[in-house]
Parts: C-alpha cells; sequence; structure tokens
C-alpha cells in the first residue's frame, strides 16, 4: 500500500465527504469523520494497518462548490499541510445548473471550474506529498440523461487536471456504473447524489483499491 507509517489523509469536497462530520475539525471520536466513505477508509486502514497510525481528516462541508473550496483553501488544506490530499468536488457546480436553472449566480461553468480546480490543485503541491482527484458523479445508468451527460464532462475535467499535474486519478462514476449493472439508481441513493451505506463503500472501495490497499492482509 501507498500510504506510510504516521502520514496523514485529508479528504475535502462537499455534502458526499462532509457527511455530519464534526465541525471545525473532523477527526477524532464518536463519528467526528463524519457517517459516509472518508470514515469508512479510516475504518479500513485501522482494521488492515493499525501499525500505521494513518491520520484522517475530513474537510468536506455540504453544499460546497470549487469557489467555496477555494475561499478555505489556505486554512483547510495549505495550512494543514497533509502528506495525503484527497479532493472531490463538482457535483453542486453541476447540480445548481438543474435544480435552479433560473439562479445563475449558483452555476459554475466548465471554464471556472477548470481554472479553479487547477489552481487548487497547484497550490496544494507545495505543501502535500500526494493527491488525489476524484471526480463527481451522478448515480445515473443512461449516459444521455442531461444530468448524468453533463457530470461525464466536468468528471472528464478532473482527468485532464489529474493528467496535468500527474497526481492519482479515480473515476467515481466508473465505480457506480458498475454497480448500476444490477441495482437501480433509487436502491444506492434517493437523490442520484446522496449514497446510502452501499454507496459510501463504493467510494470507499475505489480509493482504496487505486491507492494498493491489501484486502486479504
Amino acid at each position: 500500500m501507498q500510504l506510510e507509517k504516521n502520514q496523514k489523509l485529508l479528504f475535502i469536497g462537499d455534502s458526499v465527504t462532509d457527511c455530519e462530520r464534526e465541525k471545525p475539525e473532523g477527526e477524532g471520536l464518536f463519528q467526528a469523520l463524519g457517517n459516509g466513505y472518508v470514515s469508512i477508509v479510516n475504518a479500513f486502514l485501522q482494521a488492515n494497518y493499525p501499525e500505521l497510525g494513518i491520520r484522517v481528516v475530513n474537510k468536506g462541508i455540504s453544499g460546497n462548490k470549487v469557489r467555496e473550496l477555494k475561499e478555505r483553501w489556505q486554512e483547510d488544506v495549505i495550512d494543514q499541510s497533509p502528506d495525503w490530499l484527497t479532493i472531490m468536488i463538482g457535483i453542486n457546480d453541476v447540480w445548481r445548473q438543474f435544480d435552479t436553472p433560473f439562479i445563475p449566480d449558483h452555476h459554475v461553468d466548465m471554464e471556472e471550474y477548470k481554472n479553479t480546480l487547477n489552481e487548487l490543485v497547484s497550490e496544494a503541491k507545495a505543501v502535500t506529498g500526494t493527491i488525489v482527484l476524484m471526480t463527481p458523479y451522478y448515480i445515473e445508468a443512461n449516459p444521455n440523461d442531461q444530468m448524468r451527460a453533463t457530470m461525464d464532462k466536468y468528471g472528464r475535467a478532473v482527468k485532464q487536471i489529474a493528467d496535468k499535474h500527474h497526481t492519482i486519478f479515480i473515476d467515481t462514476q466508473a465505480a457506480f456504473n458498475k454497480l448500476l449493472e444490477n441495482l437501480y439508481p433509487a436502491a444506492i441513493a434517493w437523490d442520484r447524489v446522496h449514497p446510502n451505506e452501499t454507496g459510501h463503500t463504493v467510494l470507499a472501495k475505489a480509493f482504496l483499491n487505486e491507492i494498493g490497499f491489501d484486502w486479504k492482509k
């Protein structure tokens, strides 16, 4: 596995990352990491690799778009100096274009999204060892669905930025697509965005598989 002894692993994003984590510092006891994929990742790391003493921090905030990440980047990422930084942002950047179509101030178009995410990754490279970029997703099997198609475009933008900066890249949409071969979207997320335990486990597995987690350890 790529994580090393005593490293700090910080996750940042929106409500899918947040999942009722402790504020302002999402780490510690009593579900401080929330009840989503971040806590699942932490549980597997502690169960399989207790000797490494990995410190997991959750900095997700519900409703965030890439704009809000930029506003809090110094405090929640740069000042934390994590050894590993995992970013999953973009769902709200797309969703607001569909659920509030007549409020353009809430929308983040592709150019702003790409430029801002690229800027944040560039800044983070100076203080963190490894960066992981996870795509936004929409739990919908039909790739021609308007919101799913738009989300896929933003996911491809994440891939371009990951390639540019040589970061680890995780295609969360692909992970959900595999699940959707057998499950209807409502069985994973009532609104096709906020997943249940099954969906959060999919996200946790996608992350752990990418960093070489040994499931037989």
